[in-house]
């Protein structure tokens, strides 16, 4: 790709993922390599503009302005990275300006500051600053704060760089001013350098970076700026080169501003129409918003995040009872809890369960939608047992399930190890094949740690003490639907807003999981239910499939037009 072609498909590449992003670098990188602007036989070398930086440099020594300092290393030409214009030269930073750092006066004295004093930064000052040159900070430093400190006065110009985690922050000083220590600034020895050399430290940052030491607070020291190889054009094509990265860089923000217009009114369109789709209360408008959803599936589900929220509406329409058609033929929830209350009778005659207490009916005002024919509220307490324990023999192998194991996504299944049953059967939580395990802490609970316990070694099982169990009384009770509602977007949201305990100790207690009014369909509507899930999730994931291999195709064909132009 030639750069006419670049410049010419400069938007087409910007709606790659990040690719306006790519681009900025994509400049910043032409720019220092001599290839974004075409070089000028009549401008005058970097060779004699190195000389020029020299004189001016032992001029200020002469008159004492500033100090020798110790000699920077030469470039050995095997060193550079590569190869340049013909006009251009290798120097170093601390070559063709002063590195200097800052300091801060000791707290405690309220005259080291000043409301209207001299401008004094921090790297706080440049996060998200807009535009190349900053003035001043949030603070000002008083003449005596700048005498008891290390800061310096910095003429207007300075290129300020960040050299203390946050690393990488470039401004120019709009007017004089000194930092704290977080900086190693550069004032060239030819102040008309600036704005090339604001451009290069934005290019270098990360490398820079790379160079810090430290662990919990890197920095980078004067040392390791002054010796950064910089790449030195001709001050003229320097000129033409600021003018051109400040052409594309202004075209880069209206391609982002477009973009992201473009992708907040995609957001809004997805919430607006899935909000449509969960509060239709007649079936003839909830197909229609359906059938409005999948006449622009390809606008909607085109960013990942809205991916999400099609899940999670899937699960929320799943406990409306709008996902499937209800079938008049299938015997009605109510006959299916009559069932279960028999069992659980029989079960408590014969002393394999606890009566426990009576459970209030469910009012009018706790019911948060109304149901299909054929479905009823109850809680999961009613339909079934709320972490049972397991009775068996100390040498049977079973599974068993710590936190990291159990998954997140719904369709993944469980892992586990195997254990024996008497070192793990006290000080932990017990399940069998077929139960429902709901991760209870934070932040395991907002993060939907549940799952259907399958695949258990010899259908049995233990693992962390962080779960809530739910093992239903019967067979007609299926198991993967009780995990869709525990899955939803609402649960946990109500959930989080019960929970109990100390900060990053927070549980959502048993009686929110075990008595919060439930929607129970038909049994063979549950089987109807998880199967259409399953085939919806499978179409999500298709999709997330689908724009995971178009943002990589996207990003080599980026890749492909940086290698081809920097190696032309």
């Amino acid at each position: 790709m030639k750069l006419e072609t670049f410049f010419d498909n400069f938007e087409l590449l910007a709606d790659a993922p990040n690719g306006v992003q790519k681009l900025r670098e994509m400049v910043l990188q032409l720019a220092v390599q001599g290839k974004l602007v075409p070089q000028d036989p009549k401008d005058e070398p970097a060779s004699v503009l190195l000389e020029k930086i020299k004189a001016e440099k032992k001029g200020l020594i002469k008159e004492k302005k500033i100090r020798k300092g110790t000699p920077l290393p030469p470039i050995d030409t095997d060193s550079v990275p590569y190869e340049l214009p013909m006009s251009w030269a290798w120097s170093r930073l601390g070559v063709i300006g002063r590195i200097v750092g800052g300091g801060t006066p000791k707290t405690g004295n309220s005259e080291y500051f000043s409301e209207k004093g001299i401008p004094w930064l921090t790297p706080a000052d440049l996060y998200k600053l807009e535009g190349k040159y900053i003035a001043r900070g949030r603070r000002d430093i008083s003449a005596l704060g700048l005498q008891k400190s290390s800061a310096q006065l910095m003429p207007k110009g300075t290129v300020l760089f960040s050299s203390r985690a946050p690393i990488g922050y470039v401004a120019i000083a709009n007017n004089e001013l000194c930092t704290n220590q977080g900086f190693k600034s550069c004032v060239p020895f030819i102040i008309d350098m600036n704005e090339y050399i604001y451009y290069f430290l934005k290019h270098a940052a990360k490398e820079i970076d790379n160079q810090a030491s430290g662990t919990t607070f890197k920095e980078v020291s004067g040392k390791i700026v002054s010796e950064i190889m910089i790449p030195v054009p001709p001050l003229k094509e320097q000129k033409r080169i600021v003018a051109k990265i400040d052409e594309l860089m202004a075209l880069c923000d209206g391609l982002e501003a477009s973009k992201q217009k473009v992708s907040i009114n995609c957001i809004q369109l997805n919430d607006a129409s899935i909000h449509k789709l969960l509060t239709a209360r007649e079936p003839k408008k909830f197909r229609k918003h359906w059938q409005r959803i999948c006449n622009n599936f390809d606008l909607l589900y085109s960013k990942p995040a809205n991916v999400d929220k099609l899940r999670q509406a899937i699960l929320q329409l799943t406990i409306q009872g709008k996902l499937v058609p209800q079938d008049p033929k299938d015997e009605p929830a109510s006959v299916l809890l009559e069932k279960i209350k028999a069992e659980k009778e029989r079960l408590i005659k014969e002393g394999k369960i606890k009566k426990g207490k009576p459970l209030p009916p469910i009012k009018s005002d706790e019911m948060p939608y109304e149901l299909p024919n054929g479905w009823e509220w109850t809680r999961l307490v009613a339909i079934g047992l709320i972490n049972p324990r397991n009775e068996i023999g100390d040498e049977t192998e079973v599974s068993f399930v710590p936190m990291k194991l159990v998954p997140t996504v719904l369709g993944d299944r469980v892992g586990s190890e195997i254990r024996l049953w008497g070192d793990i059967k006290n000080g932990f939580t017990h399940f069998s094949e077929g139960d429902v395990a709901l991760a209870k802490i934070t932040p395991c609970f907002q993060n939907r740690k549940s799952a259907v316990m399958r695949g258990l070694k010899n259908g049995l099982g233990a693992g962390t003490t962080e779960l809530h169990i739910f093992r239903p009384i019967i067979n007609l009770i299926i198991s993967e639907y009780i995990l869709l509602y525990l899955k939803t977007s609402k649960f946990i949201r109500e959930g989080v807003s019960k929970m109990t305990g100390s900060a990053g100790q927070k549980r959502v207690p048993k009686t929110y999981f075990s008595e919060t009014p439930f929607p129970l369909p038909p049994t063979n509507e549950q089987k109807r239910i998880v199967a259409k899930v399953d085939e919806l999730m499978s179409l999500c994931d298709e999709l997330e499939t689908s724009l995971s291999q178009s943002h990589t195709d996207c990003d080599r064909l980026m890749e492909a037009a940086v290698a081809e132009i920097l190696a032309a």
